[in-house]
C-alpha cells in the first residue's frame, strides 16, 4: 500500500497537481493504518497456530520464543505500517534524506534499548522485541508532526480529521493491492521454504538466519536505487513521457549493477571474518559461507532485473503483471525446486538457495521481456 501511495503521489507531482498528491497521502495513511490493526489483531488472536502451521516441527522451545516476538511484533504494526507509508511519502517528493535520518533514529534507539532490555534486564526474546516497538513509536512520533507541515511539497491536511474519497483509494488499491498479494504470496513462500528447512538440523537453520541478514545487508544499495526509481520513473509517467521513464531506468540499472559488483566483492573478500563474528559452529560457520560465496555470484547477475526492474514497472502502473510474474515464479520455482532439490537430490540448505536463484533467472528474464517490449507504456494510474 505504501508502494501504490507512492506511485500515485509521484505521478501527480509529475503532472504538477499538488493539491491531489495531498489528497492521495492523506488516503495512504488512513488505509495503511486501518489495514494494519486488522493484520496485527489476526496475528495476535491467531499466534500459535499460525507459527505451528508454518513451523510444526521446531522443539517447544524455540516455539516459546517465536511466540513472545510474534505477539509482540504485532502491536508494533500499525506503528511500522505509517511509518513506511510517510517513507514513501517522503521519497516520492525528493527528500529521501528524511527517511535516512529517521531510519537512522529508529535503529539507534532500537539497538540502545536492546543493549538494555537484553544484556541488562536479561528479558531475551521479549526484550527485543519491545526494543523493536519503542524504536517504531519514536520514528512515528517525529514523522507525523513533519508530514502535516505546509512547507513541504506533499503534507497532509488536518491529519486527525478523518476523510474518505474512494476514488483515491482505488487508485491507490489498483497499484498497492497487487503489490501487496505479490509481497504476502512471496513471503508465504519463503515461510514454506523456512519451514523445509527447520527439517535439516540447528547449524542448517542458523546458517540461513545468518545468510539470510548478510544478504540483505549486500542487497541495500540496490534496494535504495531502486527506491529512487519508483520516484523517477512515476514522475515521467505523470508527465506523460515514457521515453524519459526508459531513459533514467537503464541510468539506473547500470548504477545497480556496479554497485552490487562492489558490495558482493567485498562480501566475498571479507566472509570468513564477518561469519566469525556470529560465534557459528564449525559445521553452520561452513554451510553459510557456501551459500554465501553462491549467493555473491549470483546476485551480481541476476538480483538487479529480478528485483530493481520490477520497480520501473510498478512505477508505470504495471502492477499486475509483475504480481504475476512474481507468484507464478516463487511457487514453481523457489518453492517447487526447494522441495526437489532437498527431497530426491537431497542437497540441504543449498538446494534451497539455488531454487531462489532459478527463480530469479526466471522473473528477470520475463521483466527484462516486458521492459523491452514497452507494454508498461499504455498503463494508466491517474
Amino acid at each position: 500500500l505504501a508502494m501504490g501511495g507512492a506511485v500515485v503521489s509521484s505521478q501527480y507531482l509529475g503532472r504538477g497537481d499538488h493539491r491531489l498528491a495531498c489528497d492521495a497521502a492523506k488516503q495512504l495513511m488512513y488505509s495503511v493504518f486501518v489495514v494494519s490493526l486488522g493484520i496485527g489483531a489476526m496475528a495476535l488472536a491467531f499466534t500459535r497456530g499460525i507459527l505451528s502451521w508454518v513451523f510444526g516441527g521446531i522443539d517447544e522451545e524455540i516455539m516459546g520464543y517465536a511466540v513472545t516476538y510474534f505477539a509482540l511484533s504485532a502491536l508494533s504494526y500499525p506503528f511500522l505500517a505509517i511509518y513506511n507509508a510517510g517513507a514513501a511519502l517522503f521519497r516520492s517528493m525528493n527528500e529521501s534524506k528524511v527517511p535516512m535520518y529517521l531510519s537512522l533514529l529508529m535503529n539507534a534507539v532500537n539497538l540502545a534499548l536492546c543493549g538494555y532490555t537484553i544484556l541488562v534486564l536479561h528479558w531475551d526474546v521479549a526484550g527485543a522485541a519491545l526494543s523493536a516497538m519503542a524504536a517504531r513509536i519514536v520514528a512515528v512520533a517525529v514523522m507525523l508532526p513533519m508530514l502535516t507541515k505546509p512547507s513541504h511539497t506533499i503534507y497532509i491536511d488536518r491529519l486527525f480529521r478523518p476523510e474518505f474519497k474512494p476514488d483515491m483509494v482505488r487508485r491507490i488499491l489498483r497499484i498497492g493491492l497487487p503489490n501487496g498479494l505479490e509481497n504476502g504470496m512471496f513471503q508465504i513462500g519463503k515461510l514454506l521454504v523456512a519451514s523445509l528447512i527447520t527439517t535439516f538440523g540447528r547449524a542448517s537453520i542458523a546458517a540461513n538466519a545468518i545468510a539470510n541478514i548478510i544478504s540483505a545487508v549486500s542487497n541495500v544499495p540496490g534496494s535504495a536505487v531502486s527506491l529512487g526509481m519508483l520516484t523517477v520513473v512515476g514522475h515521467c509517467m505523470g508527465a506523460g513521457d515514457a521515453d524519459q521513464a526508459v531513459k533514467y531506468t537503464n541510468k539506473l540499472m547500470r548504477l545497480i549493477v556496479l554497485m552490487m559488483v562492489i558490495v558482493n566483492s567485498v562480501l566475498v573478500i571479507a566472509l570468513n571474518p564477518i561469519l566469525r563474528a556470529f560465534n557459528l559452529d564449525t559445521d553452520a560457520f561452513s554451510i553459510a559461507r557456501d551459500v554465501l560465496l553462491v549467493y555473491a555470484a549470483a546476485s551480481v547477475v541476476l538480483w538487479p532485473s529480478a528485483f530493481a526492474l520490477p520497480y520501473a514497472l510498478r512505477a508505470a502502473g504495471d502492477a499486475n503483471m509483475t504480481m504475476l510474474v512474481s507468484m507464478i515464479s516463487m511457487w514453481l520455482f523457489r518453492v517447487g525446486f526447494s522441495y526437489l532439490l532437498c527431497g530426491p537430490f537431497q542437497m540441504g540448505l543449498m538446494g534451497v538457495w539455488l531454487a531462489m536463484i532459478i527463480d530469479w533467472v526466471v522473473r528477470g528474464a520475463v521483466y527484462m521481456v516486458r521492459f523491452q517490449t514497452g507494454g508498461w507504456r499504455t498503463k494508466r494510474v491517474i
